[in-house]
């Protein structure tokens, strides 16, 4: 189905959003994405993000990287390429096979105190086949809980740490740790230690809505044995990833994909064997988490000030 928004610029009336699927995603049609888009048009987007979760736009051919930065400041305001990876751009990050899969559920960069909000990725080099990327929404996994489990959830707090670096393990496995590109990758990846408690279910600051907080940079939840972590982790990120509350993206050329990294994880399907996959990421300052008790994220290791900024989270327009 597809819906138009009720807005008074011509512009954003041609805007429409298809939904597909019950709980995450949707396309929007109508937008040439770039720097100039009128405030109606950025609000629609920004609508359609916050109740869709991840977002995804076909045929933006025109764009490179100067003008996926400009699109991307109409949003929010861009952090750095990474808080440790600084050898592949200041502001993009390639997210490029040759140093690695990112074949492992995860929340971009949930190490740090100040989670990025959403990032925009654009497809650069797809493979012939396979490549595909899926997401999944915390806010359907944390509502699809049963109400004890829920109170277990809003009650737990998780140390992630970047000493779990999915891209370069999941490509040791599938490259026999030959590759030196991938060792210098992790190895940069790693060479400044972060490690953060965040709430397992926070608040997002601007819907309101209460999501899960996980994925494969969770190293521990506080207070646990590593046993009990592990065998709570699984249940957790089992349920959060069951294909209900997912969607998945099959890339063509032109394709941009914008997604609230305060309510989802991804997960990049690495099935297309030795071909070349790269799609460029810029991402956008986020506020630090809450929990439902109103109690904030607790940095132990690491500073992020010259990652990214604390956004202070505008809300929707009404």
């Amino acid at each position: 189905m597809s819906v138009d928004f009720d807005t008074r610029t011509a512009s954003a009336r041609d805007v429409s959003v298809v939904r597909l699927g019950g709980h995450i995603g949707a396309r929007v049609d109508g937008v040439r994405l770039g720097g100039d888009l009128d405030e109606a048009t950025v609000e629609a987007i920004r609508r359609a993000l916050a109740e869709h979760k991840v977002i995804f736009f076909r045929e933006q051919h025109h764009l490179d990287d100067a003008s996926q930065y400009a699109f991307a400041e109409l949003l929010g305001t861009p952090t750095t390429a990474h808080p440790t990876v600084t050898s592949r751009g200041a502001h993009v990050l390639p997210i490029d096979s040759d140093y690695g899969k990112a074949n492992s559920w995860h929340t971009d960069v949930s190490f740090v105190d100040r989670i990025p909000k959403a990032s925009i990725l654009r497809a650069v080099e797809l493979p012939a086949y396979g490549g595909s990327t899926t997401w999944a929404s915390g806010v359907a996994a944390y509502e699809g809980l049963p109400a004890p489990l829920k109170t277990l959830a809003e009650n737990l707090w998780a140390t992630h740490t970047n000493l779990y670096d999915y891209a370069a393990e999941s490509a040791e496995q599938l490259r026999d740790g030959a590759d030196e590109r991938v060792a210098e990758y992790r190895a940069e990846f790693r060479s400044e230690y972060f490690e953060t408690e965040h709430p397992v279910v926070r608040v997002h600051p601007e819907t309101g809505e209460r999501s899960l907080l996980l994925g494969h940079f969770v190293k521990g939840f506080v207070g646990l044995s590593g046993r009990q972590s592990q065998a709570l982790f699984r249940l957790l990120q089992d349920h959060q990833t069951r294909l209900e509350y997912t969607t998945r993206w099959n890339w063509a050329a032109g394709d941009v994909a914008v997604w609230d990294n305060r309510a989802t994880q991804h997960y990049a399907v690495a099935d297309y064997d030795g071909l070349h996959r790269r799609l460029n990421r810029i991402t956008l300052a986020g506020d630090v988490p809450v929990s439902v008790h109103g109690e904030a994220s607790r940095s132990v290791a690491g500073d992020a000030s010259a990652y990214s900024v604390v956004e202070v989270p505008r809300p929707l327009a009404s």
